[in-house]
């Protein structure tokens, strides 16, 4: 994963890297910060699990109250850390009361890969897709018609109805990362390049060409969710070197 050395990590804004939790909102948030408040709240820790005998660890943490917004609700977000394998997990539970209308919501696991070099590394699983192209007026929902998905500027696309699979080839330490997902209908590919870079004081345009984000979500169809119920995803990310 990739972090950025310039990250803020007091609490004062979203950590530029590893895995930000995108809640209520994947994108701009009518009722505050961009990608919701879910990425700059204080969880709490709920069980840890010591799995030794299979060598897995895992957390979950949990975040439940906010003034940011004027919902009742529980998020649970276990973390289970395999031999080679990443596995993350999100349940949303609506506790409101039953005479509260249904809330809506987009998410997204906002992950950032360590790469050696973005120019260089490339996507597969997204071919024939459509895909909305936020790098140009209007976001137009445009068709990758290639095999595989290469950066060479500013990108920023939602891909959309993405299926259950993609693979990231040419990641740090001379791998591949198998990006497997459920319940999450998107896939976002994401480096803003040097220029853009550059104006963010927590990246800066020297730290660019580390990383790639491809994100796992439900980006663009919110999810209703009612009174008593719950929803839940699971992204799992397993790295294999070549």
């Amino acid at each position: 994963m990739f972090v950025s050395p310039k990250a803020k990590l007091d609490g004062s804004k979203a950590i530029r890297g590893g895995v930000p939790i995108c809640f209520p909102s994947f994108g701009p948030w009518a009722k505050g910060p961009q990608h919701g408040f879910a990425r700059t709240s204080k969880w709490e820790v709920k069980t840890t699990e010591d799995l030794s005998d299979q060598e897995d660890q895992s957390v979950t943490l949990a975040l439940t109250e906010t003034t940011a917004w004027d919902q009742k609700f529980e998020l649970e977000y276990k973390v289970t850390l395999k031999k080679t394998n990443l596995v993350l997990s999100l349940k949303v539970n609506n506790t409101n009361d039953e005479a509260t209308a249904p809330f809506e919501f987009t998410t997204a696991f906002h992950t950032y890969f360590k790469v050696p070099d973005v120019e260089k590394v490339s996507i597969s699983g997204l071919k024939d897709l459509k895909y909305q192209d936020k790098t140009l007026d209007g976001i137009p929902t445009l068709t990758q018609e290639d095999e595989l998905v290469t950066l060479a500027g500013w990108t920023d696309r939602v891909y959309l109805d993405s299926g259950e699979k993609q693979v990231l080839e040419g990641a740090a330490n001379g791998g591949k990362i198998i990006l497997k997902k459920t319940n999450l209908a998107d896939t976002v590919v994401w480096n803003p390049w040097e220029k853009k870079a550059g104006e963010m004081g927590d990246l800066g345009s020297e730290n660019w060409k580390g990383f790639v984000c491809v994100e796992a979500g439900q980006c663009v169809t919110p999810v209703s969710l009612a009174s008593g119920e719950s929803w839940e995803c699971l992204h799992d990310l397993e790295f294999v070197r070549e």
